[in-house]
């Protein structure tokens, strides 16, 4: 039955034009087995996109070494630039799946993660080249920060609303998990000639020791080819996911698209600001340290998040999501106080705890969002018969997966705006205290938003779920 429906024509034959989820028949007959096929491609791509977006995140703390001779104020903007492309090619990625389909354009997008790796493997073996092209070369890294957007929302598709907690944690942790990857990986096979390219002067040791920047590009080009075959054999369009670009820009009119925007930067945002910021951080802040632990932040991260969508399908996103925020602000409490005290064990203990919180945060928040929004469509379509409540949750989970890019489209700019700060705090005090107040009085910001919207009893929305058995998902 998961088949039925498709067209012969060959241009057809990854498109499959029936598709109910939520039909338990359907689900077990083979609904089930595709959704999973689709989800593994999905999470390959995306991991592969995540260590793109965030390889400069490694590449900058090296740059001295190889010779360039670029301010530590330089060196966190090519950290940060990454991140605001990445969160600004998330607005038409999210657009791009139901307009070309999931598959076709997870093709397309694992394609254009060839730039930014042949951009670095090019440059970053001459240090006369000029920070404009390399500050160019970075910017095209935030490409693989796209590849997330139109992930999450073509998954929330295949999945039925009682699974895309844990589905949609499951893809985002898969993704996730590549910036560790890259900051594990990439100090590694940077010391190892893996390729012999004297034509392109790509394998001459550079600066003390044998450093083959380089490697950093070439490395990752192989996984790509391999995301790119994957998605293009194995991965399929669903047609009731196709939707024209009016459709789904009216999320931008709804309240809860922006308020859960603002939650998500204080979840995803923190998350890939701090991944991103946290190898140069500790170089900074921590010069005697040597040994490679920026990779545990990452880690830690991702492993946590679908255990905050689990936990949100039991408990309620709302409530974990609050609670969640109290604990972001203590973390981040404490991290000020063993920077302050210059203790690198409280330091790195207090930073790991804050990044399993971001993880948990980004899991709740994001199973928030199809909730919140059948609640809405179900309860306007309430009395008006069976056919009205089946167009109202299909017109809901377009919305939804509409909102879950829109979402983290503008919770990617995290990504941005926490390297730039803790950079600009560095330069003016000497320490990264100043951008981390700042960060704390946000999640003040997130703890009342929360509080007002979703989690009081009294919350005007209505859409204060304690419980997935409730929500009746």
């Amino acid at each position: 039955m998961g088949y039925q429906g498709i067209m012969s024509s060959p241009l057809r034959r990854h498109w499959i034009d029936v598709w109910n989820p939520e039909d338990e028949t359907f689900w077990q007959a083979s609904g089930q087995k595709i959704a999973r096929r689709n989800l593994l491609w999905s999470i390959v791509a995306e991991n592969v996109g995540f260590s793109i977006w965030l390889i400069w995140s490694v590449v900058s703390t090296r740059l001295p070494k190889a010779g360039f001779h670029y301010t530590t104020e330089q060196l966190f903007s090519l950290v940060a630039l990454p991140g605001l492309i990445g969160s600004l090619m998330r607005f038409p990625y999210t657009f791009a799946v139901p307009r070309f389909g999931g598959r076709n354009w997870t093709v397309v997008s694992a394609l254009l993660l060839f730039i930014p790796t042949t951009a670095l493997a090019l440059l970053v073996t001459r240090p006369a080249t000029p920070y404009w092209l390399m500050a160019l070369a970075a910017s095209t890294a935030g490409l693989g920060g796209g590849n997330f957007a139109s992930s999450m929302a073509n998954i929330s598709f295949f999945y039925p609303d009682r699974k895309k907690g844990f589905a949609l944690g499951l893809n985002a942790a898969g993704g996730n998990i590549g910036v560790s990857t890259v900051q594990l990986l990439i100090p590694i096979v940077l010391g190892v000639p893996l390729f012999n390219l004297h034509w392109l002067s790509l394998g001459r040791p550079q600066g003390a020791g044998h450093l083959y920047l380089q490697n950093a590009g070439l490395f990752w080009m192989p996984l790509v080819a391999i995301a790119v075959f994957g998605a293009a054999r194995y991965m399929n369009n669903l047609t009731s996911a196709r939707s024209n670009f009016k459709d789904q820009l009216v999320v931008t009119r709804r309240k809860h698209t922006w308020v859960m925007s603002w939650l998500y930067i204080g979840t995803f945002g923190s998350f890939i600001g701090y991944s991103a910021a946290f190898p140069l951080l500790i170089k900074t802040q921590f010069p005697q340290v040597t040994i490679n632990l920026a990779f545990l932040g990452a880690l830690v991260g991702s492993v946590a998040r679908p255990l905050g969508g689990k936990l949100a399908d039991r408990i309620g996103g709302a409530r974990l999501t609050l609670w969640n925020f109290v604990a972001m602000g203590a973390a981040t409490v404490g991290v000020i106080h063993f920077l302050h005290g210059h203790s690198f064990g409280g330091f790195i203990a207090m930073f790991l705890l804050l990044f399993v919180t971001t993880g948990v945060g980004n899991g709740s928040t994001f199973r928030m969002i199809p909730v919140i929004f059948r609640r809405q469509h179900l309860r306007a379509a309430q009395g008006r018969g069976p056919e009205a409540e089946r167009q109202a949750l299909e017109v809901a989970r377009r919305e939804s997966a509409a909102v879950l890019g829109f979402t983290s489209a503008v919770g990617a700019c995290g990504g941005y705006l926490i390297p730039r700060s803790f950079g600009a705090a560095i330069h003016a005090t000497g320490s990264a205290e100043l951008a981390l107040r700042g960060f704390l009085v946000f999640y003040v910001t997130c703890v009342a938003l929360t509080w007002w919207f979703y989690a009081r009893r009294s919350a005007p929305t209505g859409a204060a779920i304690p419980s997935l058995a409730e929500a009746q998902v």
